[in-house]
């Protein structure tokens, strides 16, 4: 019997409304915005080509190759990148960040010149009311500014997404402006922003239903919608499905959610959640090299993994405890791994080329340390088997392997 027929799944019993319709697409902002955080390191050129290479192998849609209107070193980045793409013919798509001004998105058409890539031009502009009251900015230059922009862009024959930042605190009337004047100037793609972290999901779906039904539709073009979320209330992936359900085409997030203040939407963990609801182009899709992708970046950035992650953390599939435990070892005695894989795990590990783990801790039964022994295959006597025992649950911590193997030696020597 398959695991999937022992299990009632409630999270397919929903209206189809509820369910986005895909095919979704990621766009990923880990060299750009997720480098925007305060606490990590800029990674090197052949550190960001590795990572690279890990979104082409994802099969992740585009990627945010940075802000050349940053300066020399962000150029010197994004033309490495474009051309690492050019000339290993990668599938992943390429798009810049630049500020609504001639001197951010002028850097970005001479890259596509030198490098033979086509690269979307993301101009991104503040557009809320307290930014607006902040910055002493008018309706009228947000307007002008967002036209100008987006006509340069065009002029310079770049395909142009444009993006307006803080949306989801933004006014309704001023949300269907902006975006009305920028696809009128000839964007194509427009970007829904929670640049504050500031969303729900009901705050998502109905900003993004409004944008569809009062922007989109009525412009009569055809108009990629994104959504960019941040993780301040730790709703980012929730607000990514709610924004997908309301009718956006693409998600940006990051590896590991690395990005300002507490990150943006998780990439990472995107893949996890479209590739269990079987959402297309996920349903076949090969995500084992799911951990590399998260570790690449974790060494590049300088930003660790908790041990309690989702999927790629150490404790993501391990257990101590001796109930769970005991449940895993007899899915594994009927030979049959995706049991084992799901009988205490919501997520299973096989799928992202990943195992469970058993450990020996003070929550241990006997059984977790027969099948440690085994696992190993060191013979397990009764008396070992009471030696670990007692030392396990007289730590107040999970016993590390070198722990037990000492254990194990000084059983020989007595």
């Amino acid at each position: 019997m398959k695991s999937s027929e022992l299990i009632h799944d409630w999270n397919r019993t929903r209206p189809a409304s509820m369910h986005p319709a895909g095919p979704v697409l990621l766009n990923d902002e880990t060299l750009r915005d997720g480098l925007q955080s305060p606490s990590v390191r800029d990674p090197s050129i052949a550190e960001k080509l590795a990572v690279l290479h890990l979104m082409e192998a994802l099969g992740i849609n585009s990627l945010d190759l940075g802000l050349p209107g940053a300066g020399p070193r962000a150029v010197e980045s994004v033309e490495a990148l474009a051309r690492e793409i050019v000339q290993h013919k990668l599938k992943i798509k390429a798009n810049c960040a630049a500020r609504t001004h001639e001197n951010d998105i002028r850097p970005i058409a001479e890259i596509v010149q030198r490098t033979g890539l086509n690269i979307e031009a993301a101009t991104f502009i503040g557009s809320s009311p307290i930014r607006r009251y902040t910055e002493n900015w008018t309706d009228d230059f947000l307007l002008q500014t967002t036209e100008k922009a987006v006509k340069y862009g065009v002029s310079l024959r770049l395909d142009v997404m444009y993006v307006t930042e803080d949306t989801t605190r933004c006014d309704p009337e001023t949300v269907k402006r902006l975006y009305s004047t920028a696809i009128n100037c000839g964007a194509r793609a427009i970007v829904i922003c929670d640049t504050a972290g500031h969303a729900t999901p009901v705050g998502a779906f109905a900003l993004v239903k409004f944008v569809m039904d009062e922007v989109v539709k009525p412009s009569g073009e055809k108009i990629r919608v994104d959504w960019h979320g941040h993780s301040d209330r730790g709703l980012a992936i929730a607000n990514s499905m709610a924004a997908l359900i309301a009718g956006a085409d693409c998600v940006h997030a990051t590896a590991l959610g690395i990005g300002e203040r507490v990150g943006n939407t998780q990439m990472d963990q995107m893949l996890v959640n479209l590739k269990l609801m079987g959402i297309r182009p996920w349903d076949n899709q090969d995500l084992t090299r799911l951990k590399d992708y998260c570790q690449t970046v974790s060494r590049a950035t300088g930003v660790p993994i908790p041990a309690n992650y989702p999927v790629v953390g150490e404790d993501a599939f391990r257990t101590a405890t001796g109930v769970h435990a005991a449940a895993v070892i007899k899915a594994y005695k009927k030979n049959d791994i995706e049991l084992a894989n799901t009988v205490y795990s919501g997520v299973p590990s096989h799928v992202f080329g990943l195992e469970q783990v058993i450990d020996v801790g003070p929550m241990s039964g006997k059984s977790n340390i027969l099948y440690w022994l085994e696992h190993r295959n060191i013979p397990a006597s009764d008396d070992l088997v009471e030696r670990i025992y007692k030392l396990a649950k007289a730590c107040d911590h999970t016993l590390s392997e070198l722990e037990i193997l000492e254990c194990v030696e000084r059983a020989k020597t007595h």
